[in-house]
């Protein structure tokens, strides 16, 4: 059954209602148009949809298999999405090693959802707190004013994107899941950073140590993870995991001696400039702190002396005055091998991303 509603009671109501009756959720993004509402629910095979004006049966869906629990659209940040479907298992295993590693008390915490319902990053919330009898508040989306009144009247937990952590006060919040996107270099002691996917339910792996049931390994320097949490296969039937269970993630990364896990990116995103490599993550993150600077992306653009150039593309805080290529190299060289430094500036009003705020990389 597709989910064609907005954050709140009802969205809640049905969820537990499709479960009872032995149905699979697909979570439709209500910020999309309707044209591209209807193109996800046909290519996910809904055969019933729930909108705002009841229930509505269609040709053309096909069944998921029994235990099945969500079918979740991925969030596209490398191209098309794919519907990852999740198992009652999977969730709930989710759920347990979260709510364990939070030390959630359900007479005291209360969860917040007010990330989209049709990404794991809101969904999450809401399942958890339905499978460990939490109470939640259910917002139609981010708002900041809302949200700090929600801290105020009682909510301890939450799951947000650092886009949404920069308009808050987080201090009122016991612990406050980051999940997204880059994380910010200065960031509140109570937040939480999260690495994982939709096809994990959510992150599985808090500030690179993996949770309770999490394996990880490093296998030519990409992430592969094993857990009860993995999705069952996508939509279309395809297994992207491997015979013995492992999921390549196409994240870039390193596990420690101890086990600790640094993620430098998407293995694609490596930028190769005069035979070295370079991360695109790891000079973002510098750039960012910059003043001038709303929002940055470093890309590979061809070059024919050193096969790619290193590239930042900026939005700058104030177009009128715009930084310079100059002072973005001399940040970097501060911190980074000069490699690392950008050869080439590139300004734009704004950059492509998805609707949790992830750069669509791809498109720029």
């Amino acid at each position: 059954m597709a989910l064609a509603l907005g954050g709140g009671e009802r969205f809640v109501a049905e969820l537990q209602r499709a479960w009872d009756a032995g149905d699979a959720v697909l979570p439709v993004d209500q910020r999309l148009p309707d044209a591209a509402q209807q193109s996800l629910i046909e290519r996910m095979g809904a055969s019933v949809v729930a909108d705002g004006t009841g229930r509505h049966r269609r040709r053309g869906g096909w069944p998921t298999e029994p235990g099945d629990a969500l079918v979740v659209a991925t969030s596209g940040s490398t191209g098309a999405p794919k519907g990852a479907v999740l198992t009652h298992r999977a969730i709930e295993a989710n759920a347990m090693a979260t709510s364990s590693a939070l030390e959630v008390d359900p007479s005291t915490d209360r969860w917040l959802a007010c990330l989209p319902l049709a990404h794991v990053g809101g969904l999450a919330v809401v399942v958890r707190a339905l499978l460990t009898d939490t109470p939640v508040d259910v917002h139609d989306g981010f708002d900041a004013a809302a949200v700090e009144a929600a801290a105020r009247q009682g909510v301890t937990l939450t799951s947000l994107v650092p886009t949404a952590l920069a308009r808050i006060d987080p201090s009122a919040f016991r612990a406050i899941l980051l999940g997204g996107s880059a994380m910010p270099a200065q960031r509140a002691a109570n937040t939480v950073a999260t690495y994982g996917m939709t096809e994990t339910f959510s992150g599985v792996v808090y500030e690179g140590w993996p949770l309770d049931g999490v394996e990880l390994r490093i296998r030519n320097g990409e992430v592969q993870l094993r857990c009860p949490m993995l999705l069952r296969c996508y939509r279309d039937g395809t297994d992207p995991r491997t015979e013995d269970g492992w999921y390549p993630t196409g994240d870039a990364g390193a596990l420690s001696d101890e086990g600790h896990l640094s993620v430098f990116g998407r293995v694609d995103d490596m930028i190769t400039t005069g035979a070295e490599n370079v991360w695109p993550v790891a000079v973002e993150r510098i750039l960012a702190d910059l003043p001038n600077i709303s929002e940055v992306a470093v890309v590979g653009r061809p070059d024919p002396d050193w096969g790619q150039a290193v590239t930042a593309v900026v939005v700058p805080t104030d177009p009128a005055m715009p930084p310079a290529l100059e002072s973005l190299r001399d940040a970097i060289k501060e911190q980074l091998p000069a490699y690392c430094a950008p050869r080439a500036l590139e300004l734009v009003k704004e950059l492509p991303q998805t609707p949790l705020g992830k750069t669509q990389r791809w498109r720029i």
